[in-house]
């Protein structure tokens, strides 16, 4: 029987009146551990009834479960056993020895799962509640058919997210992305993967595209515990193979993967991080070193220093990245556009996030420059999205796809790309020159014409704000040349 997914927004409510007094942080972890319980449960289940009705005696031989990468769920793990254990005041106990057992008989997911079911302050009963809530099929080759769980998954990611936004990329940004940098076949690297979106997208879309998900390998790290281990939850069961390190770490102090060189990197980092490992010396400053003070660019160099001869990027920033006429960030802009590497700048519309109010853009830098490698490509997407709530605007499929085809068009040199008003425009090394290098699309693409009057205040206040950034670097440079000139005459400033 198929299980109706409108559910979803009930499971969502009913699992929330359990949550008690528990910060919502720590009944994520409670919630999604179950969620992932449920199905690893789930998916044994399914193979198991498989090798009872074959009849051969192996329906407890773990090498059956793993030649099709299930895991094997000992028998005080299963959910069956779990239900029944539902009413007892002891069920928090019983729920960690479970991921205890799981762990020891599945060694890659050693330090993965939640074990803290058992603490005094989780409300056994609701527990209970919880168990018996989430006890519909989420493993069965049915419900993997529809994705059940991995739409279950998503949601609750998605409504935690809305609160802790901050280890949580919007699905439509993510999809975004993807379609741009087009990840067919090699090695995809996130080096702020939070809970693995960018890597279950990528993985999506390779399978929409006739492909296998094992045409891409995956690497990626995360600085919070928490989140590492749920983005190592997402991919088990995804079935994606994933490198994401033995451990939480910072990719600025405790790169993970250096020697990796990428064929596509996807990321939304943290934005305008102020206090972050900041190596002086390191290698990969090739462009310049990045302000102690925010970490932007050193995600950008980070990002290049992680490219394979042929790889590309798409990462997200805030507005000011793209503006920001500190010296060194301004210098490291410079380079990177002077050494070929921006491929397009897309600014996106505001409320995308669930709780990031600043204004972000999309980058994308290539080192497959074949056709346009003295232009970039810009985009101003600020009026795409539809408000779903009061707080929260989404791209339509329709909007990702027109993004995406328009940037592929240039990209590949087809004579179907034209310049648009007020939407996109293909801008030389020497106009953005002229523009201090600035790279705010709206410089670019021009605006169309509206009465002052009619003019969204946000929107003015955008407009106006990025006029200015570039008068500040234009002043800036004038200010450094007459410095010159009249010490070049004797006269110190």
């Amino acid at each position: 029987m198929a299980v109706n997914l409108d559910f979803e927004n009930d499971l969502w409510a009913m699992a929330d009146k359990l949550r008690g007094n528990i910060q919502q942080s720590d009944y994520k972890d409670v919630v999604l551990g179950l969620i992932f319980l449920k199905y690893i449960s789930d998916s044994f289940e399914d193979k198991y009834n498989d090798l009872v009705e074959e009849g051969d005696g192996f329906e407890e031989d773990r090498d059956a479960y793993a030649e099709e990468n299930i895991f094997f769920v000992p028998p005080s793990a299963r959910w069956d056993f779990i239900k029944k254990s539902a009413k007892l005041s002891t069920i928090g106990q019983i729920i960690d020895d479970a991921m205890i057992s799981i762990e020891r008989e599945n060694k890659h997911l050693k330090g993965v799962l939640p074990k803290n079911y058992a603490r005094p302050e989780l409300d056994k009963t609701k527990l209970g509640e919880l168990v018996d809530l989430f006890s519909f099929n989420l493993g069965s080759k049915e419900a993997k058919a529809q994705d059940i769980l991995g739409r279950v998954y998503e949601y609750f990611l998605g409504k935690f997210g809305s609160s802790e936004g901050e280890f949580y990329t919007p699905p439509s940004i993510v999809k975004l992305l993807v379609g741009m940098i087009e990840p067919f076949q090699g090695r995809v690297y996130d080096p702020c993967c939070g809970s693995g979106g960018m890597f279950v997208q990528s993985a999506k879309f390779v399978e929409e595209h006739q492909g296998r998900k094992d045409n891409i390998r995956v690497y990626g790290q995360e600085f919070t515990a928490t989140t590492w281990r749920l983005c190592k939850m997402n991919l088990a069961i995804r079935g994606i193979d994933g490198d994401l390190g033995e451990r939480d770490a910072d990719t600025f102090g405790n790169d993970l993967h250096k020697n990796l060189r990428a064929d596509y990197i996807l990321a939304n980092p943290p934005f305008n991080i102020s206090d972050y490992a900041l190596i002086q010396d390191d290698v990969r400053w090739k462009y310049g070193i990045p302000p102690a003070n925010n970490a932007n660019y050193a995600w950008i160099e980070h990002m290049i220093s992680k490219l394979s001869p042929n790889g590309v990027a798409g990462f997200v920033l805030a507005n000011g990245s793209m503006a920001t006429s500190t010296k060194a960030e301004a210098e490291i802009r410079k380079n990177i556009l002077e050494g070929g590497l921006v491929d397009c700048i897309v600014t996106m519309p505001t409320n995308l996030f669930y709780n990031v109010t600043i204004p972000v853009c999309l980058w994308f830098l290539s080192k497959k420059r074949e056709v346009r490698k003295d232009k970039v490509l810009f985009i101003d997407a600020r009026k795409m999205g539809s408000m779903i709530t009061r707080k929260h605007r989404e791209l339509s499929d329709e909007e990702i796809q027109q993004v995406c085809e328009t940037y592929h068009n240039w990209r590949d040199g087809k004579e179907m790309y034209e310049d648009v008003q007020g939407f996109c425009k293909s801008a030389s090394i020497e106009a953005i020159r002229e523009h201090e290098y600035i790279l705010t699309p709206g410089r670019y693409v021009g605006i169309e014409e509206v009465e002052e009057d009619d003019e969204p205040f946000n929107g003015k206040m955008t407009r106006l704000t990025e006029e200015l950034a570039e008068m500040f670097a234009k002043s800036h440079h004038l200010e450094e040349e007459i410095k010159q000139r009249l010490g070049a005459i004797g006269y110190e400033f």
